[in-house]
């Protein structure tokens, strides 16, 4: 089967010498060429809606591309089409651009300028391993076939404002909605989303830590599947552990569940180490979980003001959650909004401590009353994030073309 390649290239004699050497290569199938990262992207998002099968097997990226420069551009296919095979065209020959494209997820460097040779060794071995990887995703349960799964974060402004429970609701929500869902527990020295669940398994994300390429089958493995059909990649029961989750780790399994799973929401709790700011920054949606009260409050905006000089995450890319929230509080939302300069969730949860209270000393939250004014808010939440599925209409069952009525959710970053 020819290997199918696609050049993004946004200078016309670049161009052209790509393209030549590309239709001399045995068995390559060269498409048309893309000017700039944003015709890229689009043009594999409109590929892999129809099937993970209609995408080119390599994409070659010029060092000259725009608007987005190289390496991100890299990373971003990486992340979003993990089938995809990257090759990066640079003049840069050097160790330090070698590793730094290897962090962003390229599978080989081509140096300028070019070589029949090189390249087409190159061009073999990256569609050797893209063939590789969807035989594998085809053999594989429950594969989400789309252009990468969403991920959303849930980061705490301090411990004990409801952050494990927000994400576990939302996990929950958007599973019971038809979205295969995973929920990862990154909190790694006191993470409790198996105490919440009731949940013993002896696997956890640290196993997959020191693998570098995470295959559906090692990731099945470290996964456990929950009575609701969520998928948990828990944190380890020895918390010391958690150091060996890396920066790099950490983007590597979220990049290797963005692919099999449509939902990915990330327990990254209110301590943030290096793993979580990487998570953060990754994610299409970043939630920082606050109560109502000065202390949670400072708590963050400190968060918020850490993450943008870090350059984790603007203030206005990070949306805040209230929880435990009543009309009689002297800090009410639009006050949080401004102190914090983040959105704020539309969705409030009320503060009702005694419907939770023999769910979570139970170890069960995933059994709560549905009619429950907490239950009901969180996932009312999930609903606005666009987490949750819409439901099908008559008109659409008939094969009519029924009008959108999914909830908005936050428009992803870097889209």
């Amino acid at each position: 089967m020819p290997t199918r390649i696609l050049p993004a290239v946004g200078d016309a004699d670049a161009v052209r010498a790509l393209t030549t050497l590309l239709s001399q290569l045995p068995d390559a199938e060269p498409v048309a060429p893309v000017g700039d990262s944003t015709q890229l992207v689009d043009t594999l998002a409109r590929l892999a809606a129809e099937s993970v099968d209609e995408l080119p097997e390599v994409v070659v990226v010029h060092e000259r591309i725009g608007p987005v420069p190289a390496l991100e551009l890299v990373h971003e296919v990486a992340l979003r089409f993990p089938a995809v095979g990257v090759i990066l065209v640079t003049t840069d020959v050097g160790p330090g651009l070698f590793q730094a494209a290897m962090d962003a997820g390229a599978r080989g460097l081509v140096t300028l300028p070019l070589s029949y040779e090189e390249l087409a060794h190159r061009v073999q071995a990256v569609a050797q391993w893209s063939v590789g990887v969807r035989r594998h995703l085809g053999h594989g349960a429950d594969v989400f076939t789309g252009a990468g799964g969403t991920v959303v974060t849930v980061s705490g402004a301090k411990g004990g404002v409801g952050t494990t429970l927000t994400a576990v609701q939302l996990a929950l929500a958007a599973q019971a909605s038809g979205r295969p869902t995973a929920l990862v527990d990154l909190d790694l020295q006191t993470g409790d989303v198996a105490s919440y669940l009731d949940v013993q398994f002896r696997r956890s994300v640290v196993d997959l830590a020191a693998i570098t390429d995470i295959s559906p089958r090692i990731l099945a493995e470290a996964v456990f599947r929950h009575d609701s059909g969520v998928a948990l990649l828990l944190a380890p029961a020895e918390g010391e552990r958690g150091e060996e989750v890396t920066d790099r780790a950490a983007r590597q399994i979220v990049s290797a569940l963005r692919s099999r799973y449509e939902v990915v929401v990330v327990d990254c709790g209110a301590q943030l180490g290096g793993a979580g700011a990487t998570v953060v920054e990754l994610a299409d949606t970043a939630l920082l979980v606050t109560t109502p009260d000065v202390v949670a409050v400072r708590g963050a905006k400190r968060a918020v003001r850490m993450w943008d000089r870090l350059q984790i995450r603007k203030a206005e890319e990070t949306t805040v959650v209230v929880n435990r929230h009543t009309r009689t509080t002297e800090i009410q939302p639009p006050l949080i909004q401004r102190i914090t300069g983040t959105a704020v969730a539309a969705t409030t949860i009320p503060a009702n401590f005694r419907e939770l209270q023999a769910a979570v000393d139970a170890g069960r939250v995933h059994d709560l009353d549905g009619k429950g004014a907490v239950r009901q808010a969180l996932w009312a939440l999930a609903a606005e994030l666009g987490l949750v599925k819409a439901p099908e209409t008559a008109l659409e069952r008939r094969g009519g073309r029924g009008r959108d009525r999914g909830a908005g959710g936050l428009r992803r970053r870097k889209e």
